[in-house]
């Protein structure tokens, strides 16, 4: 039985996606013709591939069997037409990679550019989003993750700065009107601009000095999705709302003209920076290769 390659490449991004215009947005193609190939698809092979509701698309029994040899075998033939890149002067192709949104905004901005100069035939698409996600399923070659998240069995090569902090910071005004914390202690009673992960999951803010850790459930009127909607703690930190607590990085704009002060620097811990990782296989994609040597190379 002869099957289209492209028909097979539009049922596993559904698969992976859970879904029509999800698999849509992540491999580039409409949402409409990803519904034709899977029904051409099915069609072809005489069994239903996919359980379809207004609320879901899961894969039935013929594909979710189907799907666990698919994406090996896809990925073999990915990496075998990718050896051709090696025949050319300059690597070619696209790379996708999926990164946390802190990521996009802290780390890519000093790289992206240089890569692209560097490399002319690449096309880099960067998906952004702070959820667990497995970036094959999600049609990327890479992604860029902190060492806790990082599966086991991927490849991972740091990017960007190797230490990192978080910082505590509020506005002149609101320290004028509702005093300096000496201790971290001291947040307990103050307005603090709290974070949610997509999970559902509010972190402790957390402080370490001399081999002392603490870890704090503060409270605060606000609450933001960390990553989505993180500038707006931000401004309201800056219009005198409350105390926020992020990447110093993130901050550094405002600490340095004024806007917002620093609070309880010396308890500021430290932290790991991000790994660029990837699943470990013999031949990866000529994009991928020349990202990895790429970052590597970097001073």
């Amino acid at each position: 039985m002869k099957v289209d390659l492209g028909d097979l490449n539009a049922f596993v991004a559904v698969a992976g996606a859970k879904g029509f215009r999800d698999g849509a947005r992540l491999s580039g193609v409409s949402a409409s013709s990803l519904s034709e190939a899977v029904r051409r698809l099915e069609t072809q092979l005489g069994v239903r591939l996919l359980h379809r509701t207004t609320r879901s698309v899961l894969p039935t029994e013929a594909g979710q069997r189907l799907l666990e040899r698919l994406r090996p075998a896809l990925t073999e033939v990915e990496a075998a037409l990718d050896v051709v890149n090696g025949f050319r002067d300059r690597p070619a192709g696209t790379l996708r990679l999926n990164v946390p949104i802190s990521a996009a905004r802290l780390v890519l901005p000093s790289i992206v550019p240089r890569f692209l100069a560097a490399y002319p035939d690449i096309a880099l698409e960067v998906i952004a989003e702070d959820g667990f996600v497995d970036v094959l399923a999600a049609g990327c070659d890479a992604g860029i993750r902190y060492d806790e998240r990082l599966e086991q069995d991927m490849i991972a090569v740091p990017i960007g700065p190797r230490t990192q902090r978080f910082a505590a910071a509020a506005s002149p005004a609101y320290l004028a009107r509702r005093g300096r914390p000496e201790h971290p202690r001291d947040l307990l009673g103050h307005e603090c601009l709290r974070g949610r992960f997509a999970s559902g999951s509010m972190p402790p803010w957390e402080f370490e000095r001399d081999g002392e850790v603490l870890r704090l459930d503060v409270t605060g009127q606000l609450i933001v999705r960390l990553g989505a909607t993180t500038d707006l703690a931000v401004d309201a930190a800056v219009a005198g709302t409350g105390v926020v607590y992020l990447f110093e990085d993130w901050l550094r704009p405002y600490l340095d003209s004024g806007a917002l002060e620093p609070i309880l620097e010396p308890w500021w811990p430290r932290f790991s920076g991000p790994f660029l990782y990837y699943p470990g296989r013999r031949l990866l994609p000529a994009p991928l290769r020349a990202f990895v040597d790429f970052i590597q190379q970097a001073p």
